[in-house]
């Protein structure tokens, strides 16, 4: 069975082909960096997570926050359901941890905003 993605690594975009029959041999990218992302979407997809969280005390009410890396894709609702329980006092710097750890994953939640 031959799967079709476009490459996001890099802004070239290039269309790969998947063989999973033929252990996910990959056809159509130009670097390597190609090959190894088509195998990870289809084996073990992961996302990065960037969102916002309540804040007491800022300048606004919601502080944007994002994964400092990428998360399994399949905990990425239970992930958003922990963000919308989450509220944090001001003040809060750029990099500030807000939940260390995220769902055991080893990914930790940062500030994206000073506020």
């Amino acid at each position: 069975m031959i799967k079709e993605l476009i490459c996001i690594v890099c802004p070239k975009g290039c269309h790969l082909e998947i063989d999973v029959d033929n252990d996910y041999k990959v056809t159509g990218n130009v670097c390597p960096r190609g090959a190894e992302y088509g195998v990870k979407e289809l084996t073990a997809p992961t996302r990065v997570i960037t969102s916002t969280v309540k804040i007491d005390g800022g300048i606004h009410r919601r502080l944007p926050v994002k994964t400092n890396g990428a998360i399994p894709k399949e905990l990425n609702f239970k992930c958003m359901e922990l963000l919308n329980e989450i509220e944090v006092k001001s003040p809060v710097k750029v990099g500030d941890i807000i939940i260390k750890n995220v769902l055991n994953t080893g990914i930790d939640l940062i500030a994206t905003r000073n506020m």
